[in-house]
């Protein structure tokens, strides 16, 4: 590793701060090891080739689940490598040495604050775009420590953004399960979902949308470089960790010479993708847009459906209505018992629009109950589909989770408590509620909850601030007819 033999006290103030920055993200000894690995041993530094080779990216085909890869995408790759040396190390003619080695790897790979991630990111691929020479209208003003974004991104360029950073998290997972690496498949998830939340989130300009109809790939506007960063933060706030992790596992998980030689992708499930998009409601692409939301071992959990086989996402399913039947009873005999994290997905349409169908989802880290009040210490809402969102909780209330079956063996009851499932909101004012036959599900505004942030959960949902005032509001109709449906409609009188 060239300065490993060095002893404590001939290690420079500098070098020793370098590596003490290093040694806070637990990845010293690995790095030693890919040093000693990729390092020339006359000259003590990386050549600058191998050191861009570990960052290339290869395949020997590339699909997507949802209509042709732009035929572009895959001149990125070649350019990724040169990109990520030249914006992050340094070199000398001799190439990287050890000192600019480990600045690199903590320019990138330290912990810092969320913006200054997304900056890194950003960067990488403008100016890979640019060398594969697809220039991105985005520009940066770098300061000591911070860097400000200005220019735009087209819903093009971001769907790009979006797979490469799936490319990154799917690499590094290879890299860290061992995995013989070579070159193989590799079948992009369907990523309008967040393509859309940004649009929605960035659009100044007034665009129009059929969330529905519209094809992503072929909207032609632009929007602010500074808002698609603003997005980034609040909806997908772990997404720069997808560069992170892949740049951390390109270098720390090299054992063999070899693996320098020939860094390339493959994964082991892909032939059944298609497969999975058609037969379940947690596509690649939803479940990597939740665990872009969360942290620890339930991240862990989530991040394996983005990459699992149809069987092996089976193995984890408690209940399909398709394949158990519909209903809270039998929802019940299959989840009753169950006391970890749960993830449930709902697909439902609009009364007076069949085919506008729309996917939400509630996360909660504990079982379901059969309570006649809310409960919970945690949970997560999402919108899914046509539009991803993600509803986290406010800290308000905990009114998380809501499921009541019929009494059994109890006398009448003038005010019987209602039987379904629920999320936020307030016993009878549910945020969502969900019937016992499983065939209506009742989304109410934002307004009526506490528990968890505000936000729609599905397109072009009532928006308040459009209404002088609460009583005009359609929300509060529909609300007084849910809660009470003696009451006299507005139309009615």
């Amino acid at each position: 590793m060239g300065q490993s033999s060095s002893t404590e006290q001939q290690l420079s103030p500098e070098l020793r701060q370098v590596q003490s920055l290093a040694a806070s993200t637990g990845a010293l000894p690995s790095l030693e090891k890919a040093f000693s690995l990729l390092s020339d041993p006359q000259t003590k530094s990386i050549p600058i080739h191998s050191l861009q080779k570990c960052f290339d990216l290869a395949f020997e085909s590339l699909e997507s689940e949802r209509g042709p890869v732009f035929k572009e995408f895959p001149l990125l790759f070649s350019h990724l490598g040169s990109t990520i040396v030249d914006l992050f190390f340094v070199a000398d003619k001799d190439g990287v040495s050890w000192i600019e080695f480990l600045r690199g790897y903590t320019k990138c790979c330290a912990r810092t604050v969320a913006s200054a991630l997304f900056n890194n990111l950003f960067r990488v691929f403008s100016v890979t775009c640019s060398k594969a020479g697809l220039p991105v209208d985005v520009k940066f003003e770098l300061y000591d420590d911070d860097c400000k974004i200005s220019g735009s991104f087209s819903p093009h360029d971001i769907f790009m953004l979006l797979w490469i950073c799936w490319i990154f998290s799917w690499d590094s997972r290879i890299s860290r399960s061992n995995t013989l690496k070579k070159k193989g498949e590799c079948r992009l998830p369907d990523v309008s979902h967040l393509v859309l939340s940004a649009i929605e989130s960035s659009n100044e300009n007034g665009h129009e949308l059929d969330y529905w109809d519209s094809v992503v790939t072929e909207l032609d506007f632009q929007l602010p470089a500074a808002k698609i960063h603003l997005w980034a933060l609040k909806t997908v706030p772990h997404l720069a960790d997808c560069f992170q992790q892949f740049l951390h596992a390109r270098l720390c998980c090299l054992t063999t010479p070899e693996d320098k030689s020939e860094p390339s992708c493959s994964s082991s499930h892909e032939s059944s993708s298609s497969a999975i998009s058609e037969t379940t409601l947690l596509t690649r692409g939803t479940a990597w847009a939740i665990s872009l939301t969360l942290r620890g071992p339930i991240y862990e959990e989530m991040s394996k459906a983005c990459f699992a086989s149809e069987d092996e996402i089976n193995e984890n399913l408690l209940y399909r209505s398709s394949v158990h039947g519909k209903g809270l009873n039998r929802f019940w005999s299959n989840i009753e018992g169950y006391n970890g994290p749960l993830l449930l997905l709902i697909a439902a349409c609009e009364e007076e629009n069949k085919t506008r169908r729309w996917i939400i989802g509630a996360l909660t880290q504990q079982g379901f109950e059969n309570k006649e009040l809310f409960y919970g210490t945690s949970g997560n809402l999402y919108a899914l589909s046509p539009v991803f969102h993600a509803l986290l909780s406010s800290g308000r209330e905990k009114n998380f989770v809501y499921s009541h079956l019929h009494p059994t063996g109890r006398v009448y009851d003038a005010h019987p408590k209602p039987v379904g499932v629920a999320f936020g909101g307030s016993v009878g004012n549910e945020r969502i509620f969900m019937d016992e036959d499983f065939g209506r599900v009742t989304i109410r505004h934002h307004a009526v909850d506490k528990t968890y942030q505000h936000g729609a959960l599905f397109p072009n949902q009532v928006d308040l601030k459009t209404f002088a005032n609460w009583e005009d509001s359609p929300e509060k109709m529909m609300m007084d007819m849910m809660s009470n449906p003696n009451t006299v409609r507005r139309e009615d009188r």
